[in-house]
């Protein structure tokens, strides 16, 4: 399963501490003349879009947090071309007349909300990098790290670009029941060779002592999340997305289709490139 964590930084950094005050409380200063604040559009650039004011969910650590260890993630990452935002849009409104308690992956904006303006909908959600997931995301101690990416890059060292279709429509549960997911999934073009990847991936972690992913991979991409278990409600709006789909669109195409060239190995807030290949 993937799509499901949020990533965290090491908890060793202490707070700062305020500095006490030696020899008694300290002399008065004289009143100094203070300007008055400057308007805030004037400290906004062009276009800017203020997402604090869109209703936020709540994240929820997937596994316990060990002190010095990081989540580390191996992924693909995806990102929606152009010429599909436009569609995806007209569905992801759909969806979010199906199941108004979904919210978007990551981000954590409430996607009833982003659908109430195109802008913010496109930039938030369809315009941010979205992942394949290629192993378990779990917890690492700090001394596997450099083995671990050390051994990733020599077993992808030769990789070749090809085409990934994510054309169905699903619906996930995480592992511990506290999120459902509605995603676009892998099935044909592009599969087996995300399915050699996991396993390459598989055998790393084994020698780690790390868990491996899923005996029957599903690759994914997840675009909306809701709290808990929510299936019969997903199930029914992947059902009526595909006929809005069909209804919208006459060819046969698949939704999306995207071309890999990279995977990458998130350890808490660290990026590591594992492959990336050239245009």
């Amino acid at each position: 399963m993937d799509a499901l964590m949020a990533n965290y930084g090491s908890d060793s950094d202490d707070d700062n501490e305020p500095a006490a005050v030696v020899g008694g409380a300290p002399e008065p200063q004289e009143a100094s003349v203070l300007l008055p604040p400057p308007p805030l559009d004037l400290l906004q650039p062009p276009n800017f879009v203020d997402y604090s004011t869109i209703a936020q969910g709540s994240r929820i650590r997937s596994f316990l947090h060990v002190e010095g260890n990081y989540a580390l993630h191996v992924y693909i990452p995806v990102v929606i071309p152009f010429n599909a935002r436009k569609q995806l849009t007209l569905v992801m409104r759909r969806a979010a007349s199906l199941v108004p308690d979904l919210y978007a992956v990551d981000a954590d904006y409430a996607l009833s909300d982003l659908c109430k303006d195109e802008q913010k909908l496109e930039k938030v959600l369809l315009g941010r990098e979205f992942h394949v997931s290629l192993g378990r995301t779990v917890g690492i101690q700090v001394h596997q790290i450099d083995s671990l990416v050390a051994m990733l890059r020599q077993k992808f060292q030769s990789q070749q670009r090809y085409w990934m279709d994510f054309n169905k429509w699903e619906h996930f549960v995480n592992d511990d029941s506290t999120r459902s997911f509605l995603s676009l999934e892998v099935t044909r073009t592009g599969l087996p060779e995300i399915s050699k990847q996991i396993h390459m991936v598989d055998e790393v972690y084994r020698l780690h002592g790390l868990p491996e992913f899923y005996k029957n991979p599903r690759p994914h991409i997840s675009l909306a999340w809701a709290l808990g278990v929510v299936s019969s409600k997903l199930k029914q709006a992947t059902k009526e997305i595909e006929k809005f789909e069909n209804s919208i669109n006459s060819s046969k195409n698949c939704n999306l289709r995207c071309n890999f060239s990279r995977i990458v190995c998130k350890v808490g807030k660290k990026v590591y490139d594992i492959c990336k290949i050239g245009d």
